[in-house]
């Protein structure tokens, strides 16, 4: 495993530019032993203060930072005491706000979980989806990605379908990006996949992959459609057929799925899908996961490992990330030491 640590000590300085959709996590704790005379839901008693964190596309960017890349976040919050919430933890995870832009119009995008006795007994969403399709909004994200384009090692698409990722953007972000062959990783939204085509890679996850396929069944018609029967993903079989077929459909050089507890499958242009085990040892939260595969799976591209090698990296990194509780990330120390165990 010394080619990975040498991958890994190359993380520290790449700067990663990450656009999508960025949110505000709020965390309320408390507890409960009764329920509500008022409805038949339970009565949380809270214990402190609400805390927050960057999340969304924020939470990819945070995972970049524990590597000690240089990180650019584009993304947008409203004009409201959440989106000054938002700034303050960024600043406190050392990331840049000098692509946040404010919009009157829209508000931050809030996620409240409430959590008793350890278990989330509500999820309370806040969110208006203007699309970021044109406007002074547009040519400003434009102007700040024309000028940082050249000192770029890669571009993450975090998109959560909030508005902030449209098929204008995609394109323009594509097309900057293949002129100087950057590397673009995408996180996507089911409904937004025809937009991807021509990138480096896709980073799926199973349930993801059979609503993809199920949605380009329906929208896509005439020469351009899928070769695949069923959009269930049962078996190997299945997994790998459905990764080489949307790979050609999106013409993309990889395309990653993610596989919970049976690990991931790699689809490579030219080559057979590629099965990688899971390194998970236990499994608290999968939460913000996906976020870390993007981060290490993109940084150790920049870094020159082959996909394979990317792939098997985010796949030490997420078994890490799933063992801790809540939207966590992963040191240098901790993956190094990860694959040094598995030699």
């Amino acid at each position: 495993m010394k080619i990975y640590k040498s991958l890994i000590s190359k993380f520290k300085g790449k700067k990663i530019l990450v656009i999508g959709d960025v949110i505000l996590d709020q965390h309320i704790v408390g507890k409960t032993s009764r329920i509500s005379p008022e409805a038949p839901v339970p009565i949380v008693l809270q214990d402190g203060e609400p805390s927050f964190a960057p999340g969304g596309a924020a939470n990819v960017a945070n995972n970049l930072r524990s590597f000690n890349a240089n990180v650019l976040l584009v993304g947008r919050i409203g004009k409201d005491p959440e989106g000054k919430i938002f700034l303050k933890e960024l600043k406190k995870r050392r990331i840049s706000a000098d692509g946040i832009f404010t919009e009157n119009s829209t508000p931050t995008v809030l996620k409240t979980r409430i959590v008793a006795q350890n278990q989330q007994v509500l999820r309370l969403d806040r969110e208006k989806m203007n699309q970021v399709s044109d406007g002074h909004l547009f040519k400003d994200i434009l102007s700040l990605l024309q000028k940082q384009i050249n000192s770029l090692d890669a571009i993450i698409i975090s998109d959560y379908g909030k508005g902030m990722i449209t098929q204008p953007l995609i394109t323009k972000i594509c097309s900057l990006a293949q002129k100087r062959k950057t590397i673009v990783v995408v996180d996507p939204k089911v409904e937004h996949f025809a937009y991807y085509r021509g990138v480096t890679g896709i980073t799926p996850n199973k349930n993801e992959a059979e609503n993809a396929i199920r949605n380009i069944k329906i929208t896509q018609m005439g020469p351009r459609r899928l070769s695949i029967n069923s959009d269930k993903l049962l078996s190997n079989t299945d997994v790998e057929r459905a990764g080489q077929e949307l790979l050609k459909f999106l013409n993309l050089e990889s395309l990653l799925i993610t596989l919970g507890e049976q690990g991931m499958c790699l689809c490579e242009k030219n080559q057979a899908p590629r099965f990688i085990h899971t390194r998970a040892r236990e499994i608290f939260d999968v939460t913000g996961a996906g976020d870390t595969v993007i981060a290490v799976f993109t940084l150790a591209l920049t870094a020159g490992a082959t996909k394979f090698q990317a792939a098997d990296l985010a796949n030490f990194a997420a078994g890490i990330v799933v063992g801790k509780r809540g939207a966590a990330t992963v040191s240098p120390g901790e993956l190094l030491d990860a694959t040094k165990e598995a030699a």
